[in-house]
């Protein structure tokens, strides 16, 4: 009977996993952006948040050869002319970018990168772009959804600087390529070492029967790989976060799993009778109940799963941003920025149907919404407790789903962070070391230290004092002629020590954008609006 439950997860697993990301996106275009690398490049006058935990300081010179950070020396003080003897002199050859002014980080870790997908109709480029536009120099791709071929070559591409796209790790999604349901822990076992033999970065879970999910995490951890897990509710009463941390696992997404761990009057989430997993409305209905089933802040059980898992180094990747619909669907939906960088299909994509994963605006409304506000109140609480005894805590977007669009999804994370109760170098810190760390890349990416590949996010306006400044679409400021301006973007992304536009990065994903709409004779309008005379409407096609 279990070898039967388990086919029949498996297969649901593989079903979400194509209603995801059903085929491959078309193929990212040779680089024809960036400077660089250079024999030796100095950015200079830069204040410096280096994300290890020091306060910034500035202004400072950084000097990188090729891909690398060779040398960072202050140069002066705030307020004052820079003292010209102590800067690195430029020699024949080398490349300045005067910064003077800017704020420089590590450059930033998605570590919940979907790359697109022939549903949402969005093409490499597009994604690869909106990414590095906002900071993005490096994404793990939990799944592969575009086949592991597919990714290993974008990977490897990335590697040698061949296309525009940050950094690639990539998670095989369990069970991927078998030529079988894998019911067996030696079935299990073989896929891992098949996997592995490919050449991926990790392995990515929805769940599995117990022996054979213990087997494969004991066999991948053997082997010195990583892997995630979205605890999906088929399997987490059998398995929930704890359960598969001690067996391994070194990382989780989202949040199911924890709550089903702080359990102590019940071992099964409260589902209504009439619940049906297939249908989106009840699953994220009833998910956004969860946390308040669970053990309190401060109670016994609450300590000690959280003490447990801090003691397995796991990692929490929350990926607060993709829900935020849930507890605000307007706020999502009428995002600034999907008049000009979404996609038209993307846009028919996230729209109501009962038959798309992440599309479950059936009947939601203000009680499922205040539901959800609690439900983040606690989930937040935890995520930030997490953090300040010591657990690892990450920043991955999820992209691609539920309103969320690719890059500025990453920067909502962010924000979202802020208000569970990070301080901003926190924020930065989980944006940068802390996915370097849970990617064990944490020698190479992570910090602005010398030694380290020259991956960096430079800024006109201190993000520090405002994380909106990070969005493509900048914050709104009004100056001292009382006009209305906008300040923030991304000024230069960095990646291998290439300088990129990150605002021509961007104008280039709004013209793919405009041409798309122009040659659907699209517009963007609301679900059941009625699009204007002539213009094809936003709304999700009959399936």
């Amino acid at each position: 009977m279990n070898r039967v439950f388990t086919r029949l997860f498996t297969f649901v697993v593989v079903l979400i996993s194509l209603s995801r990301l059903q085929a491959q996106v078309t193929n990212a275009p040779a680089r024809n952006e960036g400077d660089g690398p250079h024999k030796r490049l100095i950015i200079r006058g830069v204040t410096l948040i280096n994300s290890t935990g020091a306060p910034p300081v500035g202004p400072v010179d950084i000097v990188v050869e090729k891909n690398r950070i060779t040398q960072i020396r202050q140069v002066g003080f705030p307020g004052v002319p820079i003292d010209a003897a102590r800067r690195p002199q430029a020699g024949a050859g080398d490349k300045e970018l005067n910064c003077e002014g800017m704020y420089l980080m590590p450059g930033f870790v998605d570590m919940h990168g979907h790359i697109g997908g022939k549903a949402q109709g969005t093409p490499s480029e597009y994604v690869f772009k909106l990414w590095l536009g906002h900071g993005i120099t490096t994404i793990r791709d939990p799944s592969a959804g575009n086949g592991l071929d597919w990714v290993l070559d974008h990977r490897g591409k990335s590697e040698r600087n061949e296309i525009t796209a940050p950094r690639i790790k990539a998670y095989t999604s369990f069970g991927m390529g078998a030529k079988e349901t894998i019911s067996t822990p030696e079935q299990a076992r073989a896929w891992v070492r098949e996997n592995a033999k490919k050449g991926a970065d990790g392995i990515k879970f929805f769940g599995a029967e117990p022996e054979v999910f213990k087997a494969a995490l004991e066999e991948n951890k053997k082997l010195g790989l990583r892997s995630a897990c979205h605890h999906a509710q088929l399997e987490v009463a059998r398995m929930n976060a704890l359960a598969t941390a001690k067996a391994g696992l070194t990382s989780m997404e989202h949040w199911y799993g924890l709550p089903e761990a702080l359990f102590e009057d019940k071992t099964i989430q409260t589902y209504p009778a009439d619940y049906n997993y297939n249908n989106e409305q009840n699953r994220f209905e009833e998910a956004g109940k969860l946390w308040q089933q669970a053990a309190k802040p401060g109670t016994e059980k609450w300590n000690k799963v959280m003490d447990e898992l801090i003691a397995l180094d796991f990692t929490i990747d929350p990926t607060f941003n993709i829900y935020e619909a849930n507890r605000e669907l307007m706020l999502a939906r009428r995002a600034e920025w999907h008049d000009e960088y979404t996609l038209p299909a993307l846009w028919r994509f996230y729209g109501p149907s009962r038959i798309s994963h992440g599309s479950y605006w059936h009947n939601w409304g203000t009680e499922q919404e205040v539901t959800w506000k609690r439900n983040y109140q606690l989930w937040m609480a935890f995520i930030n407790e997490y953090k300040n005894r010591g657990g690892r805590v990450t920043a991955g977007s999820d992209s691609g789903f539920i309103y969320q669009l690719y890059g500025f999804a990453y920067i909502r994370e962010l924000e979202l962070l802020r208000e569970a109760g990070f301080h901003p170098l926190e924020v930065i810190r989980a944006a940068t070391l802390k996915g370097a760390e849970a990617l064990g890349m944490a020698d190479q990416i992570g910090s602005v230290e010398v030694g380290k590949l020259a991956d960096f996010v430079i800024t006109e306006e201190n993000p520090l004092a405002n994380l909106k400044v990070l969005y493509g679409t900048g914050a709104i400021h009004l100056n001292d002629k009382n006009e209305v301006t906008r300040v923030g973007g991304v000024k230069y992304t960095v990646k291998d020590g290439i300088v990129y536009d990150a605002k021509q990065l961007l104008a280039d994903v709004k013209k793919i954008v405009a041409d798309a709409k122009l040659k659907e004779n699209f517009e963007i309008t609301q679900p059941g609006v009625a699009p204007k005379a002539g213009k094809l409407s936003g709304a999700k096609p009959q399936e």
